[in-house]
């Protein structure tokens, strides 16, 4: 692989997009090879956590417009069809979605366009104080397709939704924070560091609580309120398995 690096060490499994001179956008050749990395990932059961980050100054500048333009205004509505299960980021945003380990975004730079709907695809976003954020889609003649509106009402309300899409301004990481668009801001040579952290937090509890608990999440977004009580008792009390884990778990924190 070229446009992405791809590594792994203690638990973690760390994604690094590598095109720093475009600015990490995404073209066909990185999102292949992001599709092959989520499949692995998927797979290993050495690697609980990802973490995900760009080279140089970037985090993601969003989709290669230079080929993504070209590629579309020349589809028909079978093209547009046959894309639906593959969304951006090699699937993250749309596709490779139901991945129940977990993911955090460690956004060192700029994340507009198709590279905040990556961001916004990750469950844990930690923003460098330098990192950047935008709807520039709109700039382009373009809106969202990968799941950034869904996700920007989900996560931050529609007002927000609206206000960033419609206008396309660039926002601060410390409006992010405050847009709950980002869990953390941090000095830009720690960011790497939090994110350790954060991922090493999340490998010490349970890997089947955790798993469980992101799938159980997924499957409430919109439920009725009756449903998703319902749904979150049976996914929780059967996530315990053979209870052999809780046990272990349990006898440790007595004997402490």
């Amino acid at each position: 692989m070229s446009n992405v690096l791809y590594e792994k060490r203690d638990g973690v499994a760390y994604v690094t997009l590598n095109r720093p001179e475009a600015m990490n956008a995404i073209d066909e050749a990185t999102n292949a090879e992001l599709e092959e990395v989520w499949c692995d990932f998927r797979n290993d059961d050495a690697v609980d956590v990802a973490i995900l980050t760009g080279s140089g100054q970037a985090f993601c500048a969003g989709a290669d417009l230079k080929t993504f333009i070209p590629k579309w205004e020349n589809a028909n509505m079978l093209d547009v069809r046959k894309n639906i299960p593959k969304g951006l980021g090699g699937g993250l945003t749309r596709g490779q979605h139901r991945l129940y380990k977990p993911i955090i975004a460690a956004i060192n730079g700029y994340a507009i366009g198709a590279g905040l709907e990556i961001a916004l695809a990750c469950d844990i976003r930690i923003a460098s104080e330098n990192a950047k954020f935008g709807v520039f889609e709109v700039r382009h003649g373009l809106h969202q397709g990968d799941g950034g509106l869904v996700r920007l009402v989900a996560i931050a309300g529609i007002g927000v939704a609206l206000d960033l899409t419609l206008t396309g301004r660039e926002i601060s990481a410390q409006e992010a924070l405050s847009l709950r668009l980002v869990t953390r801001v941090v000095p830009s040579e720690n960011l790497m560091q939090a994110a350790e952290e954060t991922a090493q937090m999340i490998r010490r509890n349970s890997r089947n609580a955790v798993q469980s608990a992101k799938e159980t999440i997924f499957e409430l977004i919109g439920r009725p309120l009756d449903d998703a009580l319902r749904l979150e008792a049976l996914y929780g009390y059967s996530s315990l398995g053979d209870f052999s884990d809780a046990r272990e778990r349990l006898a440790k924190f007595i004997k402490k």
